[in-house]
């Protein structure tokens, strides 16, 4: 008799292949965009996904400075921060933060949405955030993603 045996492969860390992908953020909405990301970095698209290893590829979103915000958020949305000393809390809109630090707003998003622990904090490490479309991951030849 004779018997099939299908077992589901686990992936390891040295058996992972990661790819690079480059994102264009002009006028994207940005939690749409950054849950795309987020998935990405995961390595929820692959057939592969194993959650406990990252297996996840690398990302490179351009023109962060362009992102867009849906209803009032732009104004009324804040980032808060707090240094631990007393009267060491501070806000900022987004509307601020883009004119200072555009590629901050992109990072925070996706930071929230990724693991908070070890494994988190490595798939943090390969998303790489631009405010213009000039970046210096051309030789990794990274392939157009398309988000609608």
């Amino acid at each position: 008799m004779d018997t099939l045996s299908y077992k589901t492969k686990s992936a390891s860390k040295h058996s992972v292949q990661h790819s690079w992908y480059i994102i264009d953020a002009t006028d994207l909405v940005v939690g749409r965009m950054c849950t795309r990301v987020a998935s990405i970095l995961r390595g929820k698209h692959r057939p592969d996904y194993t959650p406990h290893v990252d297996c996840g590829d690398y990302v490179v979103v351009i023109n962060a400075d362009k992102v867009r915000f849906t209803g009032n958020k732009l104004n009324d949305k804040k980032y808060i921060t707090y240094s631990g000393y007393p009267g060491g809390q501070r806000s900022k809109t987004p509307k601020q933060l883009l004119q200072s630090k555009p590629h901050a707003v992109v990072e925070n998003a996706v930071r929230g949405m990724l693991p908070k622990n070890k494994l988190g904090r490595a798939m943090f490490k390969k998303l790489f955030v631009y405010a213009g479309d000039e970046h210096p991951h051309k030789a990794q030849k990274p392939q157009t993603l398309e988000i609608n």
